[in-house]
């Protein structure tokens, strides 16, 4: 079955991924990802997110749950799946002592419809290093290495384990406007990643993985929109909390006074901030220090990580 204008080219329901000694690192997870997208994956170290991508890339079977990628599953209809997809994993492997340009003419020779070796080394910036031997690349050009062997067969599912690890700055930035140029010419793209600026900045949709579980999905306005904005400030000496107006009419969900500085907690953020200031006008009160800030997705993040008895929601889009 091919997906031709499915709307989804990655289906998961209900994945179970279980090691020998019974340790279950993905334990019931159900997400979709659409054809043009980009879909992140985050989750603190053992989350369960390189065993996800592993059973979608066809590398294991499922222990439960089932896996689709353009339709078809990626273990059994193998030969079918992987000519379509490209795969940038944690760890190339590359034989050391072979040039740059030796590594991919290898890899040209294992792609069916191959671009050209030149064309995928300039579109991750490594043309001028083809006669390098890969012992002689850095870290992060290694991981470019990765990424042009990934784009060889221009593939419709890109699978992205980690991808801007050990990149400086510039090569992350440089390599997030590479994955958006694909998305835009109409690649699909699963990324895993643990630096929150990269989902926040590229994902169409995420989902945050928890100890095997997914604990949040959506946007990621979606995530935050979930988490409380914040309001700080220094009030003059001789005043207090309970010289504001009553926080509920601010419209605060929570709030802390450590010395002269109070913290709001807020799901109004523009009421609150509004309501705070007339007061202080009309108070003659100056807020020193005042800062006012919306949630974050690493807010949503580490809450989710800090939380560890939180009650894990699936999510089927």
């Amino acid at each position: 079955m091919d997906t031709g204008g499915h709307e989804h080219v990655i289906e998961v329901t209900d994945l179970r991924r279980v090691y020998g000694g019974g340790f279950e690192a993905v334990r019931g997870i159900s997400f979709s990802v659409r054809r043009g997208e980009i879909f992140a994956l985050l989750g603190t170290n053992g989350a369960g997110k390189t065993s996800t991508v592993e059973l979608l890339e066809g590398l294991a079977r499922p222990a439960g749950g089932r896996v689709r990628v353009l339709g078809h599953d990626p273990v059994a209809d193998r030969a079918v799946v992987r000519p379509r997809t490209g795969v940038m994993l944690q760890e190339g492997g590359f034989p050391s002592e072979l040039t740059v340009a030796e590594t991919t003419r290898l890899w040209t020779g294992c792609t069916s419809g191959a671009r050209p070796e030149r064309e995928a080394l300039e579109l991750v910036g490594l043309a001028g290093k083809a006669d390098v031997r890969v012992k002689q690349l850095s870290g992060g050009e290694r991981r470019r290495l990765d990424l042009a062997l990934a784009l060889l067969g221009e593939p419709e599912v890109l699978f992205l384990d980690e991808p801007t690890t050990g990149l400086d700055a510039e090569g992350r930035r440089d390599t997030w406007d590479l994955v958006r140029a694909l998305r835009d010419a109409g690649t699909t793209v699963l990324l895993t990643t643990h630096y929150l600026e990269e989902a926040e900045d590229l994902a169409d949709r995420l989902a945050i993985l928890h100890e095997g579980r997914i604990a949040a999905a959506g946007t990621p306005d979606d995530v935050t929109a979930a988490q409380p904005s914040r309001i700080s400030f220094e009030l003059p000496a001789g005043y207090f909390v309970g010289d504001l107006p009553p926080l509920g009419e601010l419209g605060v969900c929570g709030h802390e006074m450590a010395g002269r500085t109070v913290r709001l907690r807020t799901h109004e953020l523009q009421r609150t901030a509004t309501r705070l200031l007339v007061w202080a006008e009309r108070a003659v009160v100056e807020l020193r220090r005042l800062d006012v800030r919306s949630a974050s997705l690493e807010e949503a993040f580490l809450g989710i990580a800090r939380d560890t008895s939180r009650p894990a929601q699936e999510y089927v889009a």
